[in-house]
C-alpha cells in the first residue's frame, strides 16, 4: 500500500482531497468584534489569494474546479455555511457574531507551517510577508532539486 497525498491523484468527476484549516484569532472569537473581523480577514485574503495558493500545496488547480463543494482555483470567495467557496464562515459564527472560519483552499499535500503562516500574515497583518514566504518556498524547492509537495 502506498499513501498518496496529492489532491487529485486520479482524474475524474470527483472533488479530490483538501486539508481545510479552521482558523480563529482573539478578535474573531470576541462577541463585539467577531463579525467585523471576519469581513476584514476575508477582504485581506481576497487581495492575497494568488500568493496564498502558491503555498497551499501543488495540484490544487485540478481539485478546485468550482464543482463538488470546491471553490474555483483562481477566484477568492467566501460565504456563510457555503461549502463551495474559498473560506466558509459557519452558520453558528454568523448567528452568534463570532467564532472561527474555515479556509477550504489548502490541498491535502500542504506544508501546514507554510499555509498557517500565509493565513496569519494575510489576515492579521494584511500580507506584508507573503511575497517573501512565496519567494523563500520557491528558492527552497529549486535548491533542494525536488518538490516535496508533489
Amino acid at each position: 500500500m502506498i499513501a498518496d497525498f496529492r489532491p487529485k491523484p486520479v482524474e475524474g468527476d470527483w472533488n479530490g482531497s483538501g486539508c481545510h484549516t479552521n482558523y480563529s484569532t482573539k478578535d474573531t472569537r470576541d462577541v463585539k468584534s467577531g463579525w467585523d473581523t471576519f469581513m476584514k480577514y476575508c477582504d485581506n485574503l481576497k487581495v492575497h489569494h494568488d500568493d496564498c495558493m502558491k503555498l497551499y500545496g501543488s495540484g490544487n488547480e485540478k481539485r478546485m474546479t468550482g464543482l463538488h463543494e470546491t471553490a474555483k482555483y483562481d477566484e477568492f470567495t467566501y460565504g456563510v455555511g457555503a461549502r463551495g467557496c474559498s473560506v466558509r464562515i459557519g452558520n453558528d459564527a454568523k448567528k452568534q457574531g463570532y467564532g472561527y472560519m474555515e479556509d477550504r483552499r489548502p490541498s491535502s499535500n500542504i506544508d501546514p507551517y507554510l499555509s498557517v503562516a500565509a493565513l496569519a500574515d494575510c489576515t492579521t497583518n494584511n500580507g506584508p510577508n507573503i511575497k517573501e514566504l512565496v519567494a523563500a518556498q520557491e528558492l527552497f524547492l529549486v535548491n533542494k532539486a525536488f518538490n516535496h509537495m508533489e
